[in-house]
């Protein structure tokens, strides 16, 4: 996702905006009560609603494990994270508001600050494998990372450069 923005409702409950990659825009409100309502949006007008639908606390949590890949995973999803033992193969997008885009391994210290590896850097029409520390981390480039849970977490707080899962405040 582009980004998350969350605020509060006063006696309603809280709000979540998100925007996708893509560019479409999705509001949910969740309510005090459990209700959840969700707004699709038209790209450029936000007062104008394309699509919306309300859920009870139970319609939700489905529809959740079902979005969330609790349900079905899709085999291609299945090699996007690859675990043996301790280690944790991962693949990221280096995304163009993320604060280590477009600088190299070596201006990050990513092996000294996470002690993640990046094993390769794939674009649209190229790729290097094992990349030296002269190598830019471009805005759109998937990059291909090895290390354990916690090195994995370090580099996506030294590539985003913000703390991993915390949502961007209104």
């Amino acid at each position: 996702m582009s980004f998350i923005r969350e605020s509060e409702l006063p006696g309603i409950g809280k709000k979540f905006l998100i925007q996708t990659r893509s560019g479409d825009k999705l509001a949910v409100i969740i309510h005090n009560d459990g209700r959840r309502e969700m707004y699709h949006f038209e790209d450029d007008d936000p007062e104008e609603t394309l699509s919306q639908i309300s859920l009870d606390d139970d319609e939700a949590r489905q529809i959740a494990a079902i979005v969330g890949g609790m349900v079905y995973k899709p085999k291609e999803l299945e090699t996007i994270e690859v675990s043996l033992q301790d280690l944790i193969i991962e693949w990221i997008r280096v995304e163009p508001h993320y604060q280590g885009a477009d600088k190299s391994i070596e201006e990050l210290e990513i092996r000294k600050r996470t002690g993640a590896s990046i094993l390769a850097i794939v674009n649209r029409h190229q790729q290097k494998i094992n990349p030296g520390p002269e190598h830019i981390l471009s805005v759109g480039s998937t990059l291909v990372l090895a290390g354990e849970r916690q090195q994995i977490r370090l580099f996506k707080e030294l590539l985003i450069g913000k703390r991993t899962g915390e949502p961007d405040q209104v």
